[in-house]
């Protein structure tokens, strides 16, 4: 929907920018055989690898998928394990390709900025650049290559050389930055051309649908919200004596050492039974003790 494109579109937006100042800040080329390789491919590809991990972690249907749980209940059968298998492909797909957003931004950006790619093979180009000695060796030819990156480091009688080096290798990384830009929309289209002829909804009931996940999504986190903050408010009021927020307030009620003992320290989820869990040490303290204990009375007039 359109929110999946404008989300997209930031994500785009701030890899672009990202990009930029990274290579305002970071980048400098070591100028050194060996050594560019392994510089500029890290600087293509490790922020790529990044943003690909951080894409599937910040994507919800990433933990949908991990942590899902079969009901128990369920009959297992062909037709329900290769439906399945279907919808799993189908949500993985779903989510690699709003993962591949920002990598794939990246590695456009970088590419048509064309420095990264000029740092990383600049050593390999097959050229007898102008000036050189002929029986300069390989070694040496590749050594004075990889000093092209860095314009201070070249001698002047090769000036021209360099900067016919540098215009090859920029041309070469631009066309590869925009054959990937070219392959990945026509990748998208013809996905979403292909999802549209073997979806069982008509186009408007596909747009219903989608209006259906999406408000039916926002209600249930308001519904989450104020369920659980009404129930920690009862485990609340039983460990203070009062709910937080009201006027008028009696009394309230001092904790003991012991209780607060028994609510400090790091917990996290407590099996009560099959279908039941305590979600903090309060949450399990409230259930099992009672509310008794030392209470203080309130003047309500100073």
């Amino acid at each position: 929907g359109k929110e999946v494109i404008i989300a997209n579109a930031v994500i785009a937006i701030l890899t672009i920018g990202g990009q930029q100042l990274f290579s305002f800040f970071t980048f400098s080329c070591p100028c050194h055989v060996g050594q560019n390789l392994i510089y500029g491919l890290a600087f293509l590809g490790v922020p790529a690898l990044i943003l690909l991990i951080v894409g599937y972690a910040l994507n919800n249907q990433t933990w949908r998928l991990v942590m899902g749980k079969r009901p128990h209940f369920e009959r297992v059968t062909s037709s329900n394990r290769l439906l399945k298998c279907k919808l799993v492909c189908f949500v993985l797909c779903s989510i690699t390709g709003r993962a591949l957003v920002a990598p794939v931004t990246w590695l456009a950006v970088t590419l048509i900025n064309g420095s990264y790619y000029i740092c990383a093979v600049s050593e390999y180009v097959p050229v007898y650049y102008y000036g050189a000695e002929p029986n300069v060796t390989a070694s040496e030819r590749r050594r004075i290559l990889a000093t092209f990156p860095c314009s201070q480091l070249v001698p002047s009688e090769l000036t021209r050389a360099r900067d016919e080096v540098i215009l090859l290798l920029r041309y070469q990384s631009q066309v590869a930055g925009w054959l990937l830009i070219a392959v990945v929309v026509v990748t998208v289209f013809l996905s979403y051309c292909l999802a549209g002829c073997f979806s069982p909804l008509s186009f408007l009931h596909f747009r219903y649908w989608s209006s259906y996940v999406h408000n039916e999504q926002e209600l249930f986190d308001e519904a989450t919200e104020q369920h659980s903050r009404l129930y920690a408010m009862q485990h609340v009021r039983k460990f203070f004596g009062f709910v937080p927020g009201s006027e008028n307030v009696k009394e309230i009620r001092i904790p003991s050492l012991r209780e607060w003992q028994a609510i400090s320290g790091l917990a996290f989820l407590k099996r009560v039974d099959e279908e039941h869990y305590d979600y903090s040490l309060l949450h399990d303290w409230a259930l099992k003790e009672r509310a008794s204990g030392k209470y203080l009375r309130i003047d309500e007039d100073p």
